[in-house]
């Protein structure tokens, strides 16, 4: 691994957090497009923000990056829950990703409080 981040567990986490999410949302149909794509950014951008806030130099503003992640994954509680209401995902499935969004938001916080 060539950056430091790669290293971190919330890092690989969120990667295979967004991950599910794109194999998740691949066969949404016709007319769910808005929430597979708000779906698929937020979950992105978890893991695209520890690794932004890791290139930054001084502490706020890595601190600033984290809170941007945690917010990307509180983002994507509210989407779950939509794509289940709507039978787009069951919800087991569905509660499932909650619970590892809530674990890497408390890494998440983990790192912010540090």
């Amino acid at each position: 691994m060539a950056f430091l981040f790669e290293k971190l567990d919330v890092y690989r986490k969120a990667v295979d957090f967004a991950d599910n999410i794109c194999e998740l949302t691949k066969d949404f149909p016709r007319g769910s497009y808005y929430l597979a794509d708000q779906l698929n950014r937020a979950s992105l951008s978890i893991s695209a923000n520890i690794a932004e806030g890791n290139g930054r130099f001084h502490k706020p503003d890595r601190t600033n990056f984290f809170r941007i992640a945690r917010g990307s994954g509180f983002e994507c509680v509210p989407i779950l829950e939509i794509c289940s209401r709507r039978g787009l995902i069951d919800k087991e499935k569905s509660d499932l990703l909650k619970i590892g969004l809530e674990d890497i938001s408390k890494m998440l916080s983990g790192l912010i409080n540090a």
